[in-house]
């Protein structure tokens, strides 16, 4: 339950009962109160000659409300707030001016200090009118409403339905048969373009897809034409960011059979072949090229040559060897990759 204070009518209600001589625990029941609220109303409120009268209580309180709360230190009547008006009106900002404050020496304002946050609230807590429209002006920004310092809010909790990385099949760790993926995007500046890369974790075998856009939309598109290009045997898993491309992740999964785990927020340790592999990929696709300008001919002639490069930890053999390799020992009519 809430609290909420005592009002006038509740005290005249106690007043009431306690002229029919009511106990303190059967005024509680009427008000759904605890008797130790009626008790320390009654003692707090109660006049000279211990009688107790809603009108006089209800002004006590009123009274002591005043003084709950400490002075403000920048009121808009007080010297200090002349002074910050001044220097604002000189643009200079709320965090320049706090700390010109607490360096000057000045007999009149004793503890003239005040924070830049101070300085903020009380720029846009003023009333609607000329002078705060001037003052709001004189800030760097300038915005009427000021946003919350607390940042975007993050949504990637809210993909529907995620499956945590955590309940993967053990055997993914072993990496011994095809079919686990690790899934990510290459952007562009500006999110303008993207790429979907996914890298199977016993092979290192990588897939490039073409996407128009970071939406979950494309995700499906491009990710779902990607795994179908591979025989069901190599399709089983895919473990992926939290990113909100994969807001549609059932649909990739329906259209390819393929399970999708997600990683823990800020792990990308999680995805360890992958985030090597991106790193390789940039040396194909630099930082800062438009990927809109790359066809899906040219992303499968970078994923050609990355299959064909050796790897020492498969003893210098390259993926593409080793993933029909894997598919050859793991399916009776193995399917040759190319």
């Amino acid at each position: 339950m809430s609290y909420s204070e005592l009002s006038v009518t509740d005290r005249a209600t106690i007043q009431v009962c306690l002229s029919q001589g009511l106990s303190l625990r059967a005024i509680a029941r009427c008000l759904s109160r605890s008797p130790s609220t009626i008790s320390r109303e009654i003692r707090r409120n109660s006049g000279s000659s211990n009688d107790y009268r809603a009108e006089p209580a209800q002004a006590s309180r009123s009274k002591r409300r005043r003084f709950c709360r400490p002075k403000r230190k920048l009121s808009i009547d007080s010297e200090r707030f002349g002074l910050v008006e001044y220097l604002l009106r000189r643009y200079l900002s709320p965090e320049q001016i706090a700390g010109k404050l607490r360096h000057m020496n000045l007999p009149k304002l004793e503890d003239a200090y005040v924070s830049r946050e101070t300085i903020y609230t009380t720029i846009y807590a003023l009333p609607i009118g000329q002078l705060r429209k001037e003052l709001i002006h004189c800030l760097r920004q300038g915005k009427s409403a000021r946003k919350s310092r607390r940042g975007a809010m993050d949504r990637r909790g809210q993909i529907p339905d995620m499956v945590s990385i955590h309940l993967r099949p053990p055997e993914v760790d072993k990496r011994e048969m095809p079919g686990h993926w690790e899934g990510d995007l290459i952007k562009s500046k500006g999110n303008a373009s993207t790429v979907g890369t996914l890298v199977e974790l016993s092979s290192g075998y990588l897939i490039l897809a073409k996407m128009h856009d970071a939406t979950a939309t494309s995700a499906v598109e491009g990710f779902s034409a990607a795994l179908n290009r591979m025989p069901l045997a190599a399709r089983k898993i895919l473990i992926y960011d939290q990113g909100q491309e994969m807001a549609k992740h059932a649909a990739i999964t329906q259209n390819t059979g393929v399970g999708i785990y997600f990683c823990d927020p800020h792990s990308p340790w999680q995805r360890g072949s992958n985030e090597n592999i991106n790193g390789l990929i940039r040396q194909y696709l630099p930082k800062g090229t438009d990927l809109s300008l790359t066809s899906q001919e040219d992303l499968d002639a970078i994923a050609s040559e990355l299959n064909m490069r050796p790897r020492k930890r498969f003893d210098f053999k390259c993926p593409i060897e080793v993933v029909n390799e894997l598919m050859a020992k793991h399916s009776e009519a193995p399917p040759s990759i190319q």
